[in-house]
């Protein structure tokens, strides 16, 4: 019987295992080749992991909630249709054989459970899967605080739901408990992992009294992820920001000018973002060194410019697609990767190396309506630049026959940056570029 084995595939740059957050599929199901078997989850992104071979699902290696590595197996697949390898009975002559591989295969096996008892099983036995010690690691709970967490799940086993539940009204973490070890199970010790929390490295929130008629939302997943990296951005990096007020009138006549005929071309509407990303690129060329990360005590400078531009979905969550080599494009390539990228965002259908990789970030606040914001740099990046409304403002014109005051198109641009390595003078003169860019638009310029 032909049996293909399904991998877990390399999910992105840096990406090196993912959790199982749904199957598609169950053992005995029918798979088509490239229909969806199985839902993941990176830090990055969410996934539907696409069949390799079409047949019948005979196993799955992982169960929902499992963290699994990059290039793990995590499911057989058969292609002649059957559920299972037929068994054959040994002749006499190869019965000492057989007798021999189940041995070794027993030896294997016992092993391997004192493997997996020791790593995840608890001193009661109790099995804790990958993501819930993820949780409690991160949350500094015990092995012995853990042991006390009743469970939901089949057998009595703590879910992802019920370890966030108890961290939501955990108000502080119970005197060390001594552990006794059980006694040996089938020749498997498993060893008392009792041992003090850790020291918090990061301060905790204060507790919160929820009051009577109060509405409890627990986060989701990407949500939690977006928290974590917000405050780890904030503690990694000393944020500064500054100002420029641009006045962009002749972008917005001129793209007033060939909206239609742009469409009609190309296909694609075309909106402010790919000209505010024309114009970042070409300062970026000017100022290299705000294309760079800190490793360390070392500074990367990146070769590629490729730029992430934040985007909402509508969950309200957010995630940032990459345009990558953005300074090998015209205006119309920048175009159509924005709206190719802003798209798929909305519909969840992003991979994982799309929204890795960035060098330089702009968001777009003004499409809320906001004139200017501080926006948080995503790391390793060192800077990242919002954008606000675009407002009609009266102005004062400087001409050769004197000055006088006119009605012209002005918008806030805010430049965060990281202050180890990025200083005023910098930060400054980077961000006023981009203004000089957008004000010396050419009006006359074709597309």
């Amino acid at each position: 019987m032909a049996q293909i084995e399904i991998r877990l595939p390399k999910m992105g740059e840096s990406v090196t295992e993912a959790v199982i957050t749904n199957w598609l599929k169950e053992v005995g199901d029918t798979v088509e080749m490239d229909e969806p078997l199985v839902e993941v989850a990176t830090d990055k992104v969410d996934n539907e992991l696409p069949s390799e071979a079409a047949g019948v699902l005979v196993k799955r290696l992982f169960e929902k909630d499992d963290t699994v590595q990059v290039g793990d197996v995590i499911a057989i697949i058969s292609t002649d249709g059957d559920s299972a390898e037929p068994i054959s009975t040994p002749t006499p002559a190869a019965q000492p054989i057989a007798e021999k591989a189940v041995a070794v295969a027993m030896e294997a096996v016992t092993t391997a459970v004192a493997e997996v008892s020791i790593e995840k099983n608890g001193p009661s036995g109790k099995f804790y899967s990958p993501l819930v010690r993820s949780i409690a690691e991160k949350e500094n709970i015990p092995m012995n605080e853990l042991e006390i967490i009743s469970g939901s799940g089949a057998n009595g086993r703590v879910t992802k739901k019920d370890i966030l539940n108890y961290v939501e009204n955990r108000t502080a973490a119970p005197a060390s408990q001594p552990v006794v070890a059980p006694a040996s199970t089938n020749g498997v010790i498993t060893p008392a992992l009792d041992k003090p929390a850790p020291t918090p490295s990061t301060p905790k929130g204060p507790n919160i009294i929820v009051n009577s008629g109060d509405e409890i939302i627990e986060m989701d997943r990407m949500r939690r992820i977006i928290a974590d990296n917000m405050v780890m951005s904030k503690q990694v990096s000393p944020h500064v920001t500054s100002y420029v007020e641009a006045d962009v009138t002749n972008i917005v006549n001129w793209r007033n000018k060939v909206k239609k005929q742009f469409e009609s071309r190309e296909g694609e509407k075309i909106t402010f973002t790919p000209i505010f990303i024309e114009a970042i690129v070409k300062a970026i060329k000017d100022f290299p060194m705000i294309n760079i990360s800190v490793d360390g005590t070392n500074i990367i400078k990146r070769k590629d410019i490729n730029i992430g531009m934040a985007a909402a979905l509508p969950s309200g969550n957010l995630i940032v697609p990459v345009i990558k080599n953005a300074d090998r494009l015209n205006l119309v390539g920048i175009t159509k990767a924005v709206n190719d990228l802003a798209n798929r965002a909305r519909e969840n259908k992003l991979k994982s190396d799309e929204i890795s990789g960035g060098t330089y970030t702009i968001t777009n606040v003004g499409s809320f309506g906001n004139v200017m914001g501080t926006p948080i740099i995503p790391q390793p990046q060192v800077a990242i630049l919002a954008v606000g409304a675009i407002r009609k403002m009266p102005a004062v014109i400087e001409t050769p026959e004197g000055d006088f005051i006119g009605i012209r198109h002005k918008m806030f641009l805010s430049h965060a940056y990281d202050h180890r390595v990025v200083d005023g003078s910098l930060g400054g003169q980077f961000v006023r570029r981009v203004a000089d860019y957008l004000e010396q638009f050419d009006v006359n310029r074709e597309f």
